[in-house]
């Protein structure tokens, strides 16, 4: 699913012939260095099926190059090392060395499951974007709500796409600016948050530095010279700290690593803004305490920063007993050394070091390793369980204004009182949250005890709060409630319910297109006997034109898209009038 489609012609010789490996010296030595990076992540790898699978990918793109001149194999060998370095098993580095045949090259997906199976035709399908001449504009919106619909039958599918993301955004350079800052947007609305939620932050700090060199350059350059100019001096200033906590971990009998680790640009950025002449090391620098031991010993390491340096009161954040929605687990504490440098420290074990640098990547590993182990099944994300509860119900337009509101940075987390966190975009109200645990409580929330008090369904949910919602089995969804509603999520599934009430939503729906449609000299009856409202209302994600119609009357198609479509529908069915 790159972005950068080939030149050249589609493969070629016919894939169904005897394939016959790459003659190229160079080609053999970039699929010996995918070899050697699998190797060091299993003990007993498979390169046999790694290589058929290149010995296919290669065959398929011969002929075919990138932007910057080079032939195309070097791009799903790119996207394949960077998942082999993360430790990926066989079946993902074969379906990362094919992703891309089905969709650019004469190789189809049949022929593929033929060869290779179903477990990697489901990968290679999942990150297969969806023609854009057939879908036109809904052509993006459904390429991610099939990649997500995939990630439920397997979750290396979204890994395969970010590794492919990654390897895009490392070659931008050879794209026009234009294609450059619209793969960055789209990137940072929507794969970075990926990254996150998937907890691959070694894959996120990197994209994110990629989009920031390109959406704002010279902020970018700035950041990069102020931190690099002032590296050393913020390492000096900042060892007497390390020193002291090191012997304090030896005096609590704790075992590990203390270390300075540089934060990535674009979360500097974030922090300080223009205001680089403030710049401090602790700016730029983590303390990370990597402790060899099991979770209580990570406490214990806590202990022996508090004992040596000064908590800052109420910084100290436990994601060990709690972890984040993507499972992220360690200590967080903020501390004054030296009577004056505040410094932000985390501590982890080596499991827990590992999971936050790889997140779903890590555990796939763990499993892959294990006797038995599916690597494929792993459906324990709660964001994903409740997008995929609803995203049928949604229009293409719904479902990925819905989807960038999902992953939002800069989201808030809200709690069951069975201690389940649920994401929420700032401004999140109670019946947000009441949708966000599914249709079913969102449908027949009547209100809600936000820490422990009674509030209507308008009253917002700040962060950190502990939310219980109050159903009633004949309670439905009202138009109080959509007032109240601001995630995507909870208003289309209000309308759709409020839509629904009553026999006349289609034509209501109806008169008011037949009204905005006369009103551009068109009559609606003469667009309907053509077809042209048939073929619009499919272009919508409606098979009939009822459901098309209540959806005007639900707002879940906007009236003003719809009668230009069909005027430009009509305009393209009847052409120019002929003349004698």
């Amino acid at each position: 699913m790159g972005e950068e489609r080939p030149s050249g012609r589609r493969g070629g010789r016919s894939l169904r012939d005897p394939v016959h490996r790459a003659a190229r010296a160079d080609d053999q030595v970039d699929i010996d260095v995918v070899l050697r990076a699998h190797r060091a992540g299993y003990p007993r790898p498979r390169p046999g099926p790694v290589r058929r699978a290149y010995d296919t990918a290669e065959l398929a793109h011969r002929g075919q190059v990138r932007k910057s001149g080079e032939p195309y194999i070097i791009h799903p060998l790119a996207v394949t090392l960077i998942l082999a370095e993360l430790g990926m098993d066989t079946a993902t580095l074969q379906a990362a060395l094919l992703h891309d045949t089905v969709e650019d090259t004469d190789y189809t997906l049949p022929e593929l499951r033929a060869d290779f199976g179903d477990e990697i035709a489901v990968l290679v399908d999942g990150v297969t974007k969806l023609d854009g001449s057939k879908w036109g504009e809904r052509a993006e919106a459904e390429t991610f709500r099939k990649m997500v619909l995939a990630a439920a039958a397997d979750l290396r599918v979204l890994l395969i796409k970010l590794a492919d993301r990654l390897h895009n955004l490392r070659t931008l350079g050879f794209q026009p600016p234009h294609k450059q800052r619209r793969i960055a947007r789209q990137s940072q609305e929507l794969l970075i948050p990926f990254a996150e939620r998937l907890g691959m932050y070694e894959l996120k700090r990197e994209m994110d530095d990629l989009c920031f060199s390109v959406l704002q350059p010279e902020t970018h350059h700035e950041i990069k010279a102020a931190l690099d100019a002032r590296e050393a001096a913020g390492r000096d200033l900042l060892r007497p700290a390390v020193d002291r906590l090191r012997e304090a971990l030896k005096e609590h009998k704790v075992a590990g690593e203390v270390m300075l680790y540089r934060r990535h640009l674009w979360a500097v950025h974030l922090d300080v803004g223009d205001r680089l002449d403030t710049l401090q090391p602790a700016d730029q620098f983590r303390l990370l305490v990597v402790v060899d031991g099991e979770d209580r010993d990570c406490y214990i390491a806590l202990g022996a920063v508090h004992a040596c340096m000064n908590p800052v009161p109420g910084r100290l954040k436990d994601f060990i007993s709690l972890p984040r929605f993507n499972l992220y687990r360690a200590l967080h504490t903020r501390v004054i050394a030296d009577g004056r440098k505040v410094m932000d420290v985390i501590i982890r074990n080596r499991r827990m070091h590992r999971l936050a640098e790889r997140g779903l990547a890590a555990h796939i590993h763990e499993m892959a390793r294990g006797p038995g182990a599916n690597v494929a099944g792993r459906i324990d994300l709660e964001w994903l369980r409740r997008l995929l509860a609803w995203q049928n119900d949604a229009t293409s337009a719904d479902f990925l204004e819905s989807l960038r509101g999902d992953l939002r940075p800069d989201g808030i987390a809200a709690f069951t009182t069975g201690g389940e966190l649920i994401p929420l975009p700032p401004g999140a109200t109670s019946i947000d949250f009441a949708y966000a645990l599914g249709p079913q409580t969102g449908d027949h929330a009547i209100g809600a005890l936000i820490n422990g008090r009674l509030v209507p369904l308008h009253a917002r949910v700040d962060n950190g709060a502990v939310v219980h919602i109050l159903t009633d089995e004949t309670a439905s969804p009202s138009a109080a409630g959509l007032d109240a509603a601001t995630t995507p999520m909870a208003r289309l599934l209000i309308r759709r319910h409020l839509a629904t009430q009553g026999d006349d939503a289609a034509d209501k729906g109806r008169r008011m297109v037949a009204e905005a449609v006369a009103a551009e000299g068109l009559d609606l009856l003469d667009l309907e006997c053509q077809g042209v409202s048939r073929s619009v209302a499919e272009h919508f994600g409606h098979r009939e034109l009822d459901d098309l119609y209540a959806a005007v009357t639900a707002g879940t198609v906007d009236l003003d898209d719809l009668v230009t479509r069909l005027a430009k529908e009509n305009a393209h069915s009847t052409g120019p009038e002929e003349t004698t």
